[in-house]
């Protein structure tokens, strides 16, 4: 049995929807699949994605590590697996580069078990709880399971989403830097309590970010501010800051991208203002992927 799939990066927040909102975005990594006869092989080709020196070809890869579980939890044993991953989201970027690991290895699972990934209706809950149970949360993994723009939500122990068509006229741009960072370092730096004023700051802004970003993009520069993690993540990558600022006081709602340090702005041109300084980052278009993640499977 041979398989392929495709799964798209993503960004979270886009703002005020800290572990709330996910977008999904047309960058993306490939994992053949192949069931062999014994034993595990994991081969990684970088497509684009920078130095894959780092990333493990054993049983601690997050794709095999996220098909074993979902075999686990579907009662499926396979004699051996070989993977082939093509890897074009970067990695600690703020792209969602571990999230779609995650989904390709869930993904790859349920194919295993026969479960057909074309109809969302039959493993969709149950695949975004598995995936979202890696990550703590389920933005990242809900955008690149169903695409388009997503709300997630946690209840006790029991991850949802919820996917919504994002505007046919956003065309996000991103300024993915050299630098890396670490989920787990930024979030040190968010404070444990925030003001008043600015929790309710931020409910507004997410109310009208889901307005915004499916029938309103004109109101994405006021739907996009933020009071709650943007600017104590500063230390992290102040040139990422920096940008956003700069993007901003040019009327673009620039975000940071996740746990950044990429830049997100979501414009309806598909460019960024000519007298921004974008110097030590990489500029592209990434148009919103609106299938999520495809199984193919061979003949």
């Amino acid at each position: 049995m041979k398989f392929t799939v495709t799964v798209p990066a993503s960004t979270a927040n886009l703002g005020p929807g800290f572990d709330t909102f996910g977008m999904a975005l047309a960058l993306h990594d490939v994992v053949e699949v192949e069931v062999t006869r014994s034993g595990l092989a994991v081969e990684v080709v970088d497509a684009g994605a920078g130095d894959m020196s780092g990333v493990p070809t054993d049983e601690s890869h997050l794709v095999v590590r996220a098909l074993r579980r979902a075999c686990e939890h579907l009662g499926v044993s396979v004699p051996g697996i070989g993977l082939r991953c093509r890897n074009a989201i970067p990695h600690a970027r703020g792209l969602g580069s571990s999230a779609a690991a995650v989904v390709a290895g869930i993904a790859a699972g349920y194919t295993l078990a026969g479960k057909d990934f074309g109809d969302f209706s039959d493993v969709g809950d149950d695949a975004l709880q598995l995936a979202a149970e890696f990550e703590g949360h389920a933005d990242n993994a809900a955008a690149s399971l169903f695409g388009g723009f997503v709300v997630a939500w946690q209840a006790g122990r029991v991850f949802h989403a919820q996917r919504l068509q994002p505007h046919a006229a956003i065309r996000p741009v991103v300024a993915i830097p050299s630098e890396l960072s670490s989920t787990g370092e930024t979030r040190a730096l968010l404070p444990d309590t925030v003001p008043h004023g600015d929790a309710a700051f931020s409910a507004s802004r997410c109310a009208l970010a889901v307005h915004a970003v499916t029938t309103r993009p004109e109101l994405l520069f006021a739907a996009t501010e933020d009071r709650l993690h943007q600017d104590y993540r500063e230390p992290a990558y102040p040139a990422s800051v920096r940008l956003v600022r700069a993007l901003r006081a040019q009327g673009v709602a620039a975000v940071i991208s996740g746990a950044g340090p990429t830049v997100l702005a979501l414009t309806t041109t598909g460019i960024l203002p000519r007298d921004v300084d974008v110097t030590g980052f990489e500029i592209v278009e990434l148009p919103v992927d609106l299938a999520g993640v495809r199984v193919d499977t061979a003949s």
